[in-house]
């Protein structure tokens, strides 16, 4: 019998980005990665998940980071390996469209300060929200993956995969990826979705997915076996729950098949066991918790990411209506259609969700309608897959729907980079700043604030601004 033809898997690890993201709400520190970099740099990992989605605002927000500092010391730290980022197409790293001048520059200063990969994607799957990120990226010589964002309803047929895969290679991707962030994807989905996406294009193909439903090893199993390039891992401190597969099991299961990755077990045990005491911690403080850490088959019905739950619970909790969850969870699906059923990802995963709980509060279905859910209806999000339920869109909107757009949103968008330069300018200590500022400007602030005390060693809140005097 012919020797089968062997064909390694490759490990896009994601410990240092998505897995701390999905478990315990990005707070993971730039301290706490580095002295194990050396060791991951010598794995031989396709790539490391190390940058964008959430942990942009959680280094401003939350650890008093600057997070272009922590990509130039990763970058330093892994000579060998590629660096990866999460990038939300047009929102870039943050909740509106941003003009293509921002978008643009954004890509320049990531790919400049240390990242290889830059995974582009839209909650809406609107390839027009994709095209100047894919085209920067591509100026820049970086490599542009274009993920889609799995989810499931009529509308999402094979035809429908496959259709904008073919679109995703004319605009410009280097590979695609099967971004799957609920777990929604079931291992025989995944088999017949990956082989026809290879059949339909010639790119190579990622496969991404969340332990939340239970059934991710077995998707990742399948999805290998059908032609998958690529797998996302966890160390397995931060594995499973909302998080990914984990990255030793992984490697395991593939050994002595023909898609053996070849890494090196003990190396990789070597790595989990620097991690493990940061999960106890976490577990220890209340930083994990345990809810995300076990499997809910019910995550196929309400096609609920992980983030979206915690955020879910707690808004309840804020409300002294826990007791509502259930309730809010079957919202979750009648608000999405209604609102053209998007997949559940950031952002449209708050939209959906925040007015899920609105409409079960007020005890009347769009008696309040946040600005976020009018943005969506008036096409300022981009389109989605299917129409509007007209009586929402009248109930909600009224006579502003006459203002519905359909073009492109950031086509409307003016150049903004000047004007933000120069609302932040009194600031600036390097040109990256500028982009923290556009992404989220009161944080940004308060945290250029705290860098000038740092440097200084002068906290301005503590001044007399009146009578321009500091406490002695």
């Amino acid at each position: 019998m012919a020797e089968e033809m062997k064909k390694p898997l490759k490990i896009t690890e994601t410990v240092l980005r998505d897995a701390h993201q999905s478990l315990i709400a990005t707070r993971m520190t730039t301290e706490q990665m580095l002295p194990i970099v050396d060791k991951m740099d010598q794995v031989g990992f396709h790539a490391v998940e190390c940058w964008g989605g959430a942990t942009f605002d959680a280094c401003l927000r939350f650890l008093k980071e600057d997070p272009w500092e922590r990509l130039r010391k990763l970058r330093d730290g892994f000579k060998h390996t590629k660096l990866q980022m999460l990038f939300r197409g047009q929102n870039i790293l943050g909740y509106r469209p941003y003009a293509d001048d921002v978008v643009e520059y954004f890509v320049q200063k990531s790919i400049a300060n240390g990242i290889d990969i830059i995974r582009i994607f839209d909650c809406l799957n609107d390839l027009r929200n994709l095209q100047t990120a894919v085209t920067a990226c591509n100026k820049e010589k970086g490599h542009a993956q274009v993920a889609l964002s799995y989810t499931l309803g009529d509308a999402y047929t094979l035809d429908y995969w496959t259709d904008l895969a073919k679109r995703v290679e004319d605009m410009g991707a280097d590979s695609l990826c099967i971004k799957d962030m609920a777990g929604l994807l079931v291992p025989k989905k995944a088999d017949e979705l990956v082989r026809a996406l290879k059949e339909a294009t010639s790119l190579p193909i990622e496969l991404h997915t969340h332990y939340t439903s239970g059934v991710a090893s077995m998707t990742y199993l399948k999805g290998v076996e059908a032609g998958a390039d690529i797998i996302d891992t966890a160390m397995s401190p931060f594995a499973l729950g909302t998080s990914q597969p984990a990255t030793e099991v992984m490697v395991e299961a593939f050994r002595d098949t023909p898609f053996d990755t070849g890494l090196d077990l003990n190396l990789l045990t070597e790595i989990a066991d620097y991690f493990r005491p940061m999960r106890e911690e976490a577990l220890e403080s209340g930083l994990m918790n345990p809810k995300v850490l076990g499997v809910d088959i019910n995550t196929l019905k309400y096609q609920v990411p992980g983030g979206m739950l915690s955020n879910l619970i707690s808004q309840l909790k804020e409300q002294g209506k826990e007791d509502k969850f259930e309730e809010v969870l079957a919202e979750v699906p009648r608000v999405r259609k209604d609102l053209g059923e998007p997949p559940l990802v950031t952002p449209s995963s708050q939209i959906v969700g925040t007015q899920a709980v609105f409409n079960v509060l007020f005890g009347e279905r769009y008696k309040v309608a946040t600005k976020e859910t009018k943005d969506v209806l008036l096409g300022k999000y981009g389109q989605t897959v299917k129409p509007f339920n007209p009586e929402v869109v009248d109930k909600v909107l009224g006579d502003e729907k006459k203002n519905a757009i359909t073009c492109r949103p950031a086509d409307l968008l003016e150049p903004e980079l000047a004007t933000l330069e120069s609302e932040m300018k009194e600031w600036k200590e390097q040109d990256e700043d500028v982009l923290s500022y556009a992404l989220f400007p009161q944080v940004a602030v308060e945290f250029f604030k705290y860098r000038q005390a740092q440097e200084t060693r002068v906290d301005p809140t503590a001044a007399d601004s009146e009578n321009g005097a500091y406490p002695v």
